[in-house]
């Protein structure tokens, strides 16, 4: 059951009665590019989320759907950008270090990309720079790396919070914001639907984590380990915030088939996790179905 709502947190009914509806994107790098399917499928009911909350690539989604853009405007921009391998390479190489001392940095950002400077190479341009310009209220979940704690951005500048959500560790330089250092949002908070309860009738969550696939037999590249044993520590903090209170939908995408950084596979995540478009629908209309039954 969700959280009851303060007086203040009541969620408010749309003006043609329907239930309310917020989302929460979870992180998963390119297995993100699923949440493509959770927008389309509210954009073919009507549905306008009143609250979206995000994690690294849940947040870059969250704003892109925030700002405007329809689940087919995010898919052709996604394919458009990512189809072309020698494209990606030549922007991300363009994007390297500037020198030596940029890499060695007291060790703190070796063979790291500044994820500032590749938000700023690959994000929309729709997407407003300021938090205040986008048309949903955006929570972006970030995690301070000495304060030892998730952040959640929601006002000031926008790109940077998004930046500091998608700083993935030991590929991209932690970012600096606000007098702190900031990584990757899904590090604390893989799927944060706890940000939206109360702010709707229907909370649903997209996690897209996925886990660690291979041949049981081989032990896996010193990469494959760093990242697979990063979403086995997310799984176990979802799976903790699952069993405690769990949001009123709950989609898992099909992703586990593909890495972290598997952007260059656009077309064939966004065409394996097609049929989520479909459960999402069918989750929706059920949970809208039983929030009218309550309210009869």
């Amino acid at each position: 059951m969700k959280k009851p709502a303060s007086n203040d947190q009541m969620p408010e009914r749309r003006a043609s009665g329907d239930p309310t509806v917020a989302i929460a994107f979870g992180g998963g790098g390119a297995r993100g590019l699923a949440h493509i399917h959770v927008i389309r499928a509210l954009d073919e009911m009507g549905i306008r989320p009143v609250a979206i909350s995000g994690a690294s690539i849940g947040a870059i989604m969250g704003a892109a759907m925030s700002s405007g853009m329809s689940g087919d405007d995010i898919k052709e921009y996604a394919l458009g950008m990512l189809t072309s391998r020698a494209d990606v390479l030549a922007r991300i190489w363009r994007l390297r270090p500037a020198s030596l001392s940029d890499m060695v940095d007291r060790g703190f950002r070796i063979g790291q990309f500044d994820v500032q400077r590749i938000v700023q190479n690959f994000m929309p341009e729709t997407i407003p720079h300021d938090f205040a310009a986008l048309g949903i209220p955006l929570s972006v979940i970030a995690t301070d790396y000495y304060g030892h704690h998730e952040t959640v951005f929601a006002e000031g500048e926008l790109w940077s919070a998004l930046a500091a959500s998608a700083a993935i560790p030991a590929l991209f330089r932690p970012v600096r914001r606000d007098g702190r250092i900031f990584i990757d949002g899904g590090i604390f908070n893989p799927l944060p639907y706890d940000h939206i309860l109360g702010k709707a009738d229907i909370v649903v969550g997209i996690d897209v984590v996925g886990t660690p696939r291979g041949d049981p037999r081989r032990v896996p590249k010193p990469i494959d380990s760093l990242y697979g044993t990063s979403q086995l520590m997310m799984r176990s903090i979802l799976k903790l915030k699952l069993k405690l209170q769990p949001p009123d939908v709950f989609i898992q995408p099909p992703v586990s088939d593909y890495r972290v950084m598997d952007f260059l596979k656009a077309k064939q995540i966004i065409g394996a996790t097609a049929p989520v478009q479909d459960e999402v629908k069918r989750k929706l209309e059920s949970a809208m179905e039983a929030v009218a039954k309550e309210t009869a």
